[in-house]
């Protein structure tokens, strides 16, 4: 009897378990069927981000270049340059102001009346030559001056320098 009862309950699970398989099964179909569109649009979106990725990391890859260089070190005398040092000029300040220009444009206008290259402005200031540049042409706006010579004669002509 003991055995009859084993048999009864085992067969009672397996009955149980179909029917739950079956269930989820019939539950998944109802899903799927629903929001079919949905799923679809995320297969799809799925497969471009992971084409994309791939596309990006085979096309941005950076190429190896490989370059030669021949350096030939030759012997370079650096002469010294001596560079005048004049008496700073005081100049007007009401006409600096009404000219709008500024203490370190005024600075480089001293340095460029005396003949001095950018270099040599540069490392009398203390600046890069890109900052004299800009200074130098801001001071052409100002001045309504073309070349470094017209800018200095409109500034003596003013009395700047």
């Amino acid at each position: 009897m003991a055995g009859k009862t084993v048999l009864w309950v085992v067969l009672y699970g397996l009955a149980l378990a179909v029917l739950a398989a079956v269930m989820t099964w019939a539950r998944y179909q109802f899903l799927v069927m629903d929001n079919a569109l949905e799923i679809y649009g995320l297969i799809v979106g799925v497969v471009f981000v992971v084409v994309g990725v791939w596309m990006g990391t085979k096309l941005a890859t950076p190429k190896t270049i490989v370059r030669t260089e021949t350096v030939v070190q030759t012997e370079t005398i650096i002469k010294e340059v001596q560079v005048p040092v004049y008496e700073r000029q005081k100049a007007d300040p009401d006409q600096l102001a009404k000219m709008n220009i500024s203490q370190r444009e005024f600075e480089v206008l001293q340095y460029l009346a005396q003949g001095l290259s950018n270099d040599e402005i540069a490392g009398q200031m203390f600046v890069s030559q890109n900052t004299v540049k800009t200074h130098l042409s801001n001071l052409y706006f100002k001045l309504d001056a073309r070349r470094r010579t017209q800018a200095v004669e409109k500034a003596r002509a003013l009395g700047l320098v």
